[in-house]
């Protein structure tokens, strides 16, 4: 499908200090993450590829075609690099996925006879509602 080392060495990295309540250690430590991916300079995959993922990830892709993904889970650096590595590569692998083709089934004979058969009854109950015809 794709060569992950390969993919993993395109990935461009950057840590920054992550947002929410914390010690006095909080404003030191860079410990978010931010995963830069340009899809449209990749080496990795084909041109096939490349537009099946510019569809799928049409609305997670910045206008020069680049996938950014963060994590600030951990407190730990190599945490959260780690995580947002395993998080590129599944909606890598989700978004090169091809949908199957829809086999179009026939309506069976029976199915269509209950519906109509139920379609008369519902006919014959309203119609023995209604006031007898006087001539």
């Amino acid at each position: 499908m794709f060569d992950t080392a390969l993919l993993i060495t395109e990935l461009n990295f950057k840590a920054i200090r992550s947002s929410g309540s914390g010690g006095q250690h909080v404003n030191k430590v860079s410990s978010k993450v931010v995963l830069n991916f340009d899809l449209s300079n990749s080496q990795v995959f084909s041109e096939e590829q490349k537009a099946l993922l510019f569809k799928n990830l049409a609305n997670r892709l910045t206008t020069e075609g680049v996938l950014i993904l963060q994590s600030d889970e951990s407190r730990s650096q190599h945490k959260n690099k780690d995580l947002v590595i395993k998080r590129f590569l599944e909606l890598i692998k989700q978004s090169l996925k091809r949908p199957k083709k829809r086999k179009p089934t026939k309506v069976p004979r029976s199915v269509k006879l209950k519906r109509l058969s139920k379609k008369k009854q519902q006919a014959d109950k309203k119609a023995n509602r209604k006031p007898p015809e006087i001539n």
